[in-house]
């Protein structure tokens, strides 16, 4: 996988045993200077003890700081208040490790709920990670997040114009338990504009919602997920300080393209995943219709084992569509397949036209269902409301990687 760098910021990854079989699972990034921060957190009641401790340090400390520890194989929640402790702990070390004042370090963990987190063990291996940091330490660092990712998510954007030369870059880890709002991953996105907090947290949340909110892999929504943007102003440009400031669309696309890369890459990383799925609505009564027809198709496990097995049942998405809470008339409704490889698609078969099926050969559709990657295009005719989500198979690894986690 392509490295990248981004000025001003280091990163490493190691193994300080907390996971049992020895793989790396401590990862650290660290800018050389104070940064400008945005996160954005689960949605789930049972937040894990590091989203608790960070939405408290976003609130004191959103403009300085300067390291994100993370943790694999233990995701510290539903662990109480010593479990928030030990996610302060966790803050400290690394601040220590390194130097830095309190409130200066972000913690995130991911891996199995309820257990304990070992404290001690990222205590005895922190100062090995940390001697590891490194211009070139981002694919090491995306390793050390992985639980059932079966690869490292990363992805970087060289802006140009007048933003030239910064970069946006950052890492993510996210298999199973995926759902908007967000799921179980992890994401730590950087670049080294200099940027205010208000325009840092609007980029995010509008990056956010137009990538991690928009997959879906087996609709279960974690209690670590976390978002992290960090903006350390080494590069040599005038700051983006306001909303209108003309530069703001192209770091925000650049911010929303990094983005969907890596929740791309988590969807066809889905836990025992064979296809990847993209959901496009149109034609619905607003955007917000839209989208929930797009989710409810691509939360269903009916439709998601249809595409597993490779049956074009098309059937199963009006159902989907029909039980959304979107505005729907079966008379207006029409549905496309097409299928292909590597973002190549061959052409789009209409198997439905006016809620009924049209003229077309099963063994076309059938065609399009063995492909990896499956569009389905839905137009309701009622509006100009469009939405896209992007989702995977369901299959028996799935149910094996999960019935499994924690044996």
């Amino acid at each position: 996988m392509e490295e990248f760098r981004i000025p001003g910021f280091k990163a490493a990854g190691g193994a300080v045993g907390i996971k049992k079989d020895g793989k790396d699972d401590l990862a650290l990034v660290v800018s050389e200077t104070r940064c400008t921060a945005a996160a954005v957190f689960t949605q789930n009641a049972f937040a894990a003890a590091p989203v608790l401790y960070d939405r408290a340090l976003m609130d004191r400390a959103a403009t300085h700081i300067q390291a994100v520890i993370i943790n694999a194989g233990n995701a510290n929640a539903c662990t109480g208040t010593p479990g928030l402790r030990r996610a302060e702990a966790m803050a400290r070390l690394t601040e220590q490790t390194l130097g830095l004042p309190p409130d200066h370090a972000f913690v995130m963990s991911t891996g199995v709920i309820g257990v304990p987190l070992p404290v001690e063990r990222i205590e005895q291996g922190l100062p090995q990670v940390a001697a590891r940091l490194r211009e070139d330490g981002w694919l090491e660092a995306a390793r050390a997040i992985m639980t059932t990712d079966t690869f490292p998510k990363l992805a970087h954007v060289a802006l140009s114009g007048d933003l030239a030369p910064a970069v946006v870059g950052g890492m993510a880890k996210g298999a199973g338990m995926i759902h908007p709002n967000m799921a179980t991953m992890l994401a730590v996105l950087a670049t080294d504009l200099p940027v205010s907090a208000e325009v840092l947290h609007t980029v995010l949340k509008r990056a956010v919602d137009a990538s991690f909110n928009r997959i879906s892999v087996d609709g279960d929504t974690s209690t670590n997920d976390t978002v992290l943007l960090l903006a350390n102003g080494r590069a040599s440009v005038p700051p983006l300080e306001r909303l209108d400031d003309p530069r703001l669309p192209q770091f925000q696309e650049a911010v929303t393209r990094v983005a969907r890369s890596l929740a791309h890459m988590i969807v066809r990383d889905g836990e025992g995943a064979t296809k990847f799925v993209t959901i496009r609505v149109r034609g619905a009564v607003d955007d917000a219709d839209a989208l929930r027809a797009a989710r409810a198709v691509a939360n269903s496990p009916l439709c998601k084992t249809a595409f597993f097995g490779g049956d074009p049942n098309w059937g199963r998405v009006l159902a989907a569509v029909g039980y959304s809470g979107a505005r729907v008339d079966p008379n207006r409704t029409s549905l496309w397949f097409a299928g292909g490889t590597d973002g190549k698609r061959g052409p789009a078969l209409q198997v439905v036209q006016g809620g009924v099926p049209t003229d077309y050969e099963e063994s076309e559709a059938a065609h399009i269902f063995a492909q990896p990657e499956i569009d389905v295009l839905i137009d309701l005719g009622l509006g100009p409301g469009e939405a896209e989500m992007w989702t995977c198979d369901l299959g028996y690894e799935y149910v094996r990687i999960n019935a499994e986690y924690r044996t």
